[in-house]
């Protein structure tokens, strides 16, 4: 049983390891599979996108792009190569601020944007008015949680594990760049 344990926690510090020398891998990876996730849940479990899903979405897709740039580029121009580690993580942390308003929108911690809320809909207005504004309106809201495990929802894990992964790409980048810094003097 402890030889598993040993040979677990190897695997693991090897994973840690290897992302830690290349987290733009890590981003990648990480935006890849959030976007397979959404739409996955969009397209096989028919689980549409609100008005606060898209620009999350677009966050990852650019956050693919730079990273893989980056990756392709990797043995030519550093400063190039920096300029797309800096891209990406100011990328990672929009993608932390978008999930993070959209999440605080679901807990109903403050309130969204009217297109897409309960609250945006005006109950004074006369019935053909209302019907119109709902033929108008997106049906899908922000406010309302389609989905959630553990009582977090799609927008919180978003939010957590690009929170994390931020973290972790910022201070592989920080420390690579002192290392390499440190080299040149």
């Amino acid at each position: 049983m402890a030889q598993f344990r040993n040979k677990a926690r190897n695997k693991a510090a090897q994973i840690i390891h290897y992302f830690w020398h290349s987290p733009m891998m890590l981003a990648f990876i990480m935006s890849a599979s959030l976007l397979a996730g959404a739409y996955g849940f969009e397209y096989i479990g028919g689980y549409l996108p609100c008005d606060l899903c898209w620009p999350q979405r677009y966050a990852h897709m650019i956050i693919l792009g730079l990273s893989g740039a980056q990756l392709l580029l990797e043995k030519y121009n550093r400063p190039l190569q920096n300029l797309y580690k800096w891209a990406v993580i100011i990328a990672l942390d929009v993608s932390i601020a978008i999930s993070g308003y959209h999440t605080g929108v679901e807990q109903k911690w403050w309130k969204g944007p009217d297109t897409c809320t309960s609250g945006g809909i005006d109950t004074e207005a006369d019935m053909s008015a209302l019907f119109d504004s709902m033929m108008d309106t997106n049906l899908v809201l922000c406010d309302d949680v389609a989905w959630q495990m553990f009582g977090i929802s799609m927008a919180g894990y978003n939010f957590l594990i690009s929170f994390i992964v931020a973290q972790f790409v910022t201070f592989a980048v920080i420390f690579s760049l002192r290392k390499n810094h440190a080299h040149t003097k």
